[in-house]
């Protein structure tokens, strides 16, 4: 099998030949997992997401990288097929430690199967034949480590859907925890009451992405809208810190009237929720609808915000936007952080995250 290695803070862009079938690559580097019940006859019940799969001995969840091998379920542990050191606002999460950066890791395997996935050569391995990154081993405490010496104030987990992925999550962030680093799960958020408890103990914030409000165009992609809802709503009530991300794909879920329904969902979660409304462009399976215009953005934040979203931001665009890359106080309007793209330009908030102009408290995770 033809293996691929992303960019990655371990070694430059390569392609090669991995004498090792992926499937087996991968196999290798399990450990029996925690988010599981026993069932009859050796099958066992996971809880790592909305799924929950019961997987029968020799055969492997919706996931494909989690499977029962003899009556255990053996889940992913003790490798990165990406790892990167990027801003914190790329994930986005644009009220955390603005200006900072964030050491994102990523294993392989996703829950979902969206045809304009833009990280599907990690997300779509041992499902898609022309997917498939290879794994390198690493320690969790050498991702920490990677993170000190970048000066890194985030770790975050990506690049595939990291329910699937948990336990090793938990590893790597209870080591973040120990070195006063923030922590963050980028997910689909297709959750489970119980992976939520799990990661809780060593995660500060969870990035969800809502992608549409139709529950038919949901399953197309792998999921289900109420799993998802649901799950913002469980996220939100633990404390995490939450921002919900809309990719606004032309013809598939850029409907105003859905939009509309999207941030009014959000809003009864909490108004302060921040919404994201980005822009598509083609990649993957998905060639044929259009790139997403930034009027079509400027027309979706207003949307969030007659909402009463207090906070609706638009990417992917920069500089072509206007205000809806800066984080607004909603007291007085100051400008509490300023951005194109990225790269943020100024920061107008005291240590505690009040505005510097009248004093408001701006929700986040700003230290």
């Amino acid at each position: 099998m033809r293996s691929r290695q992303i960019v990655s803070l371990l070694g430059g862009s390569q392609v090669g030949s991995d004498p090792e079938p992926l499937r087996d690559s991968l196999d290798r580097r399990t450990v029996p997992g925690t988010l599981v019940a026993s069932e009859a006859e050796g099958a066992v019940r996971c809880y790592a997401c909305g799924h929950r799969c019961l997987v029968k001995p020799g055969r492997r969840g919706i996931c494909k990288v989690r499977f029962n091998r003899a009556g255990t379920l053996q889940v992913p542990a003790g490798y990165v097929a990406g790892l990167q050191c990027d801003p914190t606002e790329k994930k986005p999460l644009f009220h955390v430690a603005p200006g900072s950066n964030a050491v994102t890791f990523g294993m392989l395997g996703c829950d979902f199967h969206c045809g304009y996935c833009q990280n599907w050569l990690t997300s779509q391995a041992l499902r898609d034949g022309a997917a498939g990154v290879q794994p390198a081993p690493i320690s969790a405490q050498k991702i920490i480590d990677i993170a000190l010496e970048r000066g890194a104030r985030v770790v975050a987990s990506s690049y595939n859907e990291p329910l699937i992925t948990a336990e090793w999550a938990v590893e790597v962030f209870a080591r973040a925890k120990e070195s006063d680093l923030t922590t963050a799960f980028i997910s689909n958020g297709n959750a489970t009451p119980e992976v939520l408890d799990f990661i809780r103990p060593v995660t500060d914030c969870y990035k969800i992405d809502l992608k549409t409000m139709n529950d038919r165009a949901y399953r197309k992609l792998g999921g289900v809208l109420e799993h998802v809802l649901r799950a913002i709503q469980l996220v939100h009530e633990r404390g995490f810190w939450t921002e919900i991300v809309t990719l606004l794909v032309p013809g598939f879920n850029d409907d105003p009237t859905e939009l509309g329904e999207a941030a009014a969902f959000i809003a009864s979660v909490s108004p302060d929720i921040p919404w994201h409304v980005t822009a598509f462009h083609q990649d993957y399976k998905m060639q044929t609808n259009a790139n997403t215009s930034a009027a079509a953005l400027l027309e979706a934040c207003e949307i969030g915000h007659d909402a009463g979203l207090r906070y609706v931001y638009a990417g992917n665009l920069p500089g072509r936007v206007g205000r809806w890359e800066d984080t607004p106080c909603p007291d007085c309007g100051l400008p509490v952080v300023k951005r194109v793209g990225y790269r943020v330009s100024g920061v107008n908030l005291d240590e505690s995250g009040r505005c510097q102009q009248c004093g408001a408290n701006i929700p986040g995770r700003w230290i």
